[in-house]
């Protein structure tokens, strides 16, 4: 990736810090199980191909200052705790609204610049509280639903869910899917589940959650990515962020590169959410130049790729603080909620 793409340092805010109209919804195809029913995944070669991503790509200075900020516009800011409280979500979304100190701001050369996070992730019953607390930003509010994490309560719970996150103000729904249909190759009632899920949604954009660390192989990934669009996901998402493994290089790379076979198909663009123990502001680098690689400049807004994540942003803005002042600060000085 040739990092001259982004705007550096003082005029950054000129290349980077916009937001686009939102996204057009995906409106999904019939379930057609030729589209990928002969692809195997050879994981060897995936693995090669991203571990070129670090190696043979590098975004230093004022470049890699540029590429935080847009970070940070795609960051789904989440709370998903059992402990989590009105006023931890309040003070989650006060962070979405302002992102980073007015020092780091004025120093960045982005004093003016509506700059927030992509969106705020909470739980159904915590979406009233998030939706008051972000009124007048223009930041939307995720919920998860369908039984989040395992999606194991009974289907019409699961849709009920999807409507009550909906009706509290819920503008970005986040389901996971029945991981036995896809363990056991049954596609059409994956399909016909999300496709439920995606009626149940109404307005609201759909992120189908594949929780790709409880598919066991690659092509289970490729397959669950395929039939989660043809059933009319806005986006795909790697995890809940609650398995054994979470966001990988090579599982993205496999889904994005479904998001890519499913537009040639068929017209229609997918967004992409990476979820689950992405925390170091380099991580983040790496998943934005797979994205500008793969996917092109498109995929590099909000509107089309978001990273599900608290702490990162909290690294990010220390390593922006670095870069302005040149000296590292405590962790505890970027705190979350």
């Amino acid at each position: 990736m040739n990092a001259r793409t982004a705007e550096p340092a003082s005029g950054m805010a000129t290349g980077l810090v916009r937001i686009e109209q939102p996204q057009a919804r995906v409106e999904g195809v019939p379930f057609q199980a030729d589209w990928f029913d002969a692809v195997d995944v050879n994981l060897s070669a995936v693995e090669r191909r991203t571990a070129t991503l670090g190696a043979r790509r590098s975004v230093k200075k004022e470049w890699q200052a540029a590429w935080l900020v847009k970070a940070i516009q795609c960051i789904d800011l989440t709370t998903l705790a059992g402990d989590d409280t009105p006023g931890r979500v309040q003070r989650l979304c006060a962070k979405a609204r302002h992102p980073l100190r007015d020092d780091l701001v004025e120093a960045l050369g982005l004093t003016g610049r509506r700059l927030t996070t992509g969106a705020v992730c909470v739980y159904p019953t915590m979406v009233r509280t998030a939706v008051k607390a972000l009124e007048g930003s223009g930041i939307p509010v995720a919920s998860v639903a369908t039984g989040f994490p395992a999606g194991l309560t009974p289907l019409e719970q699961r849709l009920a869910e999807i409507r009550y996150a909906v009706g509290e103000g819920a503008e970005e729904i986040d389901i996971v899917i029945t991981r036995a249909h896809a363990l056991t190759g049954n596609w059409q009632a994956l399909y016909d589940e999300i496709s439920l899920m995606r009626e149940a949604c109404g307005n609201a954009h759909m992120k189908a959650i594949l929780a790709t660390g409880e598919l066991k192989t690659l092509t289970n990934v490729y397959r669950a990515s395929m039939v989660a669009m043809m059933a009319g996901s806005d986006f795909i998402k790697t995890s809940t962020g609650m398995e054994g493994v979470n966001a990988t290089l090579p599982v993205s790379l496999v889904m994005v590169r479904a998001i890519r076979d499913f537009l040639e198909r068929t017209g229609q663009r997918v967004g992409f959410k990476p979820a689950g123990g992405i925390r170091a502001a380099k991580d983040a680098l790496a998943w934005l130049i797979l994205m500008k690689e793969e996917l092109g400049r498109d995929w590099l807004d909000p509107d089309m790729f978001r990273f599900g994540a608290s702490a990162l942003l909290s690294d990010i803005e220390r390593q922006l603080e670095h870069f302005v002042t040149g000296r590292y600060s405590s962790t505890d000085r970027h705190g979350m909620a």
